[in-house]
């Protein structure tokens, strides 16, 4: 957040939000680009909501109606959302939630990762790869599905087959994040996925533009926009938004910081002395707080943060910056951090809780309450639970706005249940519900708040939650599917069946979209002018 606040007050956005303009005149091709591959970056980089914040006004600035830039906004925080803010919900989230009050693994994850013959930090980087691969299948129409809700929601004639004209290079577009993010967490881990997934995608898909490769013979645009329904529109002036488009400084010293951050956190990850001395002697040990058995690591400068704070001092001297932007820079992301701080404050003391609840902490003997709940989620639903594990994950994020969040709640508690139903893979029970938690970022009441209000959008947020919904049930679904045939194997089983159905679904969704003749959109009659009264 600090770093998305610096390169902002530098000026060093207007430069990145100018080089997307000349690209392509086509709404279709502007929509991925810039939502999916930009916002997938941003996600990567920044996480907690901020690319549909970013997102928004950027295409607002382009010309696309308010609602339809947010709705943009909102549909990518799925797949890059697990590995956001450099892998926060994999490391912080599930890394958490499965860990005990001293930070080790609880005993059944323990013996897993021991019977995998994997450490803690390994143990992780295995769930994600799973929540990477699931992500991957789940998320390849998302370009496709942006395009289609662009022409069949907001076009002249509403046909959703318009969006689906362009089939090729949405299909691309998937593909060029999909492939680099998925190889990233296999050989590199939690941390860089989305960040250089939607980096080497946009560098991808960019040039292939600028080429013409598979670029939509015809240009699609937005009807006029005196035809534009006035919910369409929000209070703030697309102009004012346009007028920001424009270079500041070069291409390179705009993106110079990101650049910083990737260099680093490749640096720090991958060269073994300085990874030993930053997760060895450079870490804080603190025991028997208060006099307990329970003791803390900090490892403050293995943190990701740590790589941002450094990232924003280079960019000081980078970007020339003064001290009345350096101060601002803070005073944006202060506000910012606040409101993500309460639900984590709020939140972890709650989970530990949560957590540490067993016959250690209590003289009842009474099991944990994830454990509790697991025994019962396990009788009820049995070895059918894995297709219902994302929908928790969603759940959690509606409520906590966060992916995060929603991990560090439920982890344990997944885990335990893929434990009592005697699944093989019991991590991968965790993944489907990270999955679902990524998922529920789309609908989260935090994250349609806070990019409706970045383009003056009042008072829609029930209906762009109602339009995301659809979206978020699919891919749970699918994620459900997955994990089930990931534990179970392919087959005439449930997850096989639900994975069908929904292939079906969309091959239907498909034929009638191209046989639909959509519905003209007719500019709505002005209300005549109430005559004023005199007293």
């Amino acid at each position: 957040l600090l770093l998305l606040a610096t390169v902002t007050r530098s000026g060093a956005i207007q430069t990145i939000r100018a080089g997307f303009v000349s690209i392509s005149p086509d709404r279709r091709v502007q929509v991925i680009i810039i939502a999916w591959l930009f916002g997938s970056f941003i996600e990567g980089a920044a996480g907690f909501g901020t690319p549909a914040a970013v997102v928004a006004p950027l295409l607002l600035a382009l010309g696309f109606p308010a609602i339809a830039a947010v709705l943009a906004g909102l549909i990518i925080q799925s797949t890059p959302v697990s590995f956001g803010a450099v892998g926060t919900p994999m490391i912080v989230g599930i890394g958490t939630g499965l860990s005990k009050e001293d930070g080790s693994m609880s005993a059944d994850v323990a013996a897993r990762a021991s019977e995998l013959g994997l450490s803690q930090s390994e143990f992780i980087a295995h769930t994600a790869a799973q929540v990477a691969l699931m992500h991957g299948i789940c998320g390849i129409l998302i370009p496709l599905l942006l395009s289609c809700l662009m022409t069949g929601f907001f076009g002249r004639n509403r046909r959703f087959a318009d969006g689906l004209a362009i089939a090729p290079f949405a299909i691309f577009s998937a593909l060029a994040m999909i492939v680099p993010y998925l190889l990233v967490a296999n050989l590199l881990g939690p941390e860089f996925p989305s960040l250089i997934g939607g980096l080497v995608g946009l560098a991808i898909v960019v040039s292939a533009s600028k080429a013409g490769f598979l670029m939509p013979k015809k240009t699609w645009d937005f009807a006029p926009r005196e035809m534009w329904p006035k919910h369409w529109m929000g209070t703030v002036d697309p102009a004012d938004e346009a007028a920001e488009l424009t270079k500041k400084m070069s291409m390179i010293r705009a993106w110079s910081p990101y650049l910083i951050v990737v260099a680093l956190l490749l640096f720090t990850r991958n060269v073994p002395p300085v990874k030993e001395f930053l997760t060895g002697p450079a870490v804080i040990k603190v025991k028997e707080i208060f006099g307990t058995a329970i003791s803390s690591d900090m490892d403050l400068l293995w943190s990701p943060g740590f790589i941002f704070v450094i990232a924003c001092l280079c960019t000081y001297l980078i970007h020339r910056m003064t001290g009345s932007q350096i101060a601002g820079s803070w005073k944006i992301a202060g506000s910012q951090i606040a409101g993500a701080a309460v639900a984590l404050l709020c939140s972890l003391p709650l989970v530990r809780v949560f957590i540490n609840s067993g016959s250690d902490y209590n003289a009842s003997g009474l099991d944990s309450m994830p454990v509790t709940l697991a025994e019962a989620a396990a009788s009820t639903v049995g070895s059918g639970w894995p297709l219902l594990a994302p929908f928790v994950g969603a759940l959690g994020a509606f409520v906590a706005g966060s992916n995060t969040v929603s991990n560090i709640m439920f982890s344990q508690f997944q885990f335990s249940t893929g434990s009592a139903i005697g699944a093989a893979s019991p991590e991968t029970v965790v993944a489907a519900q990270a999955v679902g938690g990524a998922a529920g970022n789309m609908v989260a009441v935090h994250n349609v708040v806070a990019a409706s209000a970045t383009v003056g959008l009042v008072g829609r947020e029930g209906e762009l939650i109602r339009r995301t919904s659809i979206p978020m049930l699919v891919y749970s679904l699918t994620a459900g599917a997955l994990a089930f045939i990931g534990i179970n194997g392919l087959g005439f089983n449930s997850g096989t069946i639900v994975f069908g159905a929904v292939l079906v679904g969309l091959i239907v969704a498909v034929v009638l979209a191209r046989k639909s003749p959509g519905k003209e959109l007719v500019a709505e009659t002005p209300r005549p002018k109430e005559k004023a009264v005199e007293d």
